[in-house]
């Protein structure tokens, strides 16, 4: 079929799968072109089909020369349906690994469930024997708890009182201002088990209790604090509830992983272009005026960037891993440095919708909210007839 882009609102309904592959070549092709990371051997990723994740699984391989297991949810296509771009993503991974010589496994199913951990753990001892890094970049919008089995949904919300701000249509260039009711007590507490600590403890407690994690082994997780711009509706928000709790965890699993001299790591990163960053409102305006300032100052950096930085001068640098006053890495500093959020905020006083496309580069960050899916994409030629139902090799 030809495969076109399709969106509802923050969410592209159709993928494509050679833009996902060319997009997986090019993540690829910059890590090898970067020094050698004298980093893990055995590396397994949580969520490893779409942004860190996926970056993380490519920097361990192509950068590093790890094996993987990459852990995601099963979202096949057929004849007549695309698949997700994170199937198609790995797909794309695997079939370089295989090329490049290295091993790599994909295991399908929700991350959440203790099925799900047990069946990596049989992997991993079948396969690797032991993994020294586990990624965990888990992002999703509901948990089913394994030891309730209840399903609950989380929540992009401020805490305490409404929340005014800007806010754009990405897809028009609409400035509108924007009103986000606070969140109720039950929502950030399920925003918490959704988004917080508690199931990446789970899987390191598991694994570690499987014998399956390596002597001096890592772990890291995801985490973003970002602008006094976004604050109320992030860090101070739902979500940021949650992310404390994440925190919370990395400290608790530090303790759990001493026995065996590991680590555990939240490392803060930076403001991208993500499906979970398109459905909070103000973000985007935000983000679309950050790359602005960021590209024009030679800072910008995407997923890939970011964890080529993480894994060379963060967690194998070949010295201690910095980390700030709370223990976590932060590789968010040059969004954050003064010069960049002056710039940002004063872009953020001005923008309207007329100048929009002047202050920020909301062009870019329409391309790149189609690039997470396969659009858009330099060399791929979007008329030619393709077969959606693409299979991922090594499938265990």
């Amino acid at each position: 079929m030809i495969i076109k882009p399709r969106t509802r609102g923050f969410i592209c309904t159709t993928s494509h799968p050679v833009g996902c592959a060319r997009q997986v070549e090019e993540q690829i092709n910059y890590i090898q072109s970067q020094p050698e990371i004298t980093g893990p051997r055995n590396v397994l990723v949580i969520g490893a089909s779409t942004g860190y994740g996926l970056s993380a699984r490519i920097a361990a391989a192509f950068g590093a020369g790890a094996n993987t297991i990459g852990v995601y949810r099963p979202s096949a296509g057929s004849e007549k349906r695309t698949a997700s771009a994170g199937w198609y993503n790995s797909a794309a991974f695997e079939e370089a690994a295989r090329k490049a010589g290295l091993k790599s496994f994909s295991v399908t199913g929700d991350a959440f469930s203790d099925e799900t951990k047990t069946h990596v753990i049989d992997v991993i001892r079948e396969e690797l024997g032991q993994v020294d890094l586990v990624v965990y970049s888990v992002a999703s919008a509901r948990r089913t708890d394994p030891a309730t089995g209840e399903t609950v949904n989380s929540v992009l919300k401020p805490i305490g009182q409404p929340y005014t701000n800007k806010t754009v249509n990405f897809h028009s260039g609409e400035v509108t201002s924007i009103t986000i009711e606070p969140a109720t007590e039950e929502e950030i507490r399920n925003t918490v088990t959704v988004m917080g600590g508690d199931d990446w403890e789970r899987w390191i407690t598991q694994l570690q209790e499987a014998g399956v994690l390596a002597e001096g082994a890592k772990t890291v997780s995801f985490s973003y604090i970002g602008s006094d711009i976004t604050q109320a509706v992030y860090r101070q928000g739902s979500i940021g509830r949650a992310k404390d709790d994440l925190e919370a965890a990395a400290d608790r699993l530090t303790g759990k992983l001493s026995s065996i001299h590991g680590k555990a790591y939240v490392t803060v990163s930076k403001g991208l272009v993500t499906q979970s960053s398109s459905a909070i409102p103000v973000v985007p305006l935000y983000i679309s005026a950050l790359y602005k300032v960021m590209k024009e100052k030679g800072l910008h950096e995407g997923t890939i960037e970011q964890m080529y930085r993480l894994f060379s001068d963060r967690l194998y640098s070949g010295s201690e891993t910095p980390v700030d006053e709370k223990g976590r890495i932060r590789i968010d500093d040059w969004e954050l440095r003064e010069d960049v959020q002056d710039e940002v905020k004063q872009i953020w006083e001005q923008v309207t919708s007329d100048n929009i496309n002047e202050l920020s580069d909301l062009e870019g960050y329409r391309r790149e909210f189609f690039q997470l899916f396969g659009f858009e994409t330099e060399g791929v030629d979007y008329e030619a007839d393709v077969n959606p139902d693409v299979q991922v090799p090594n499938q265990r």
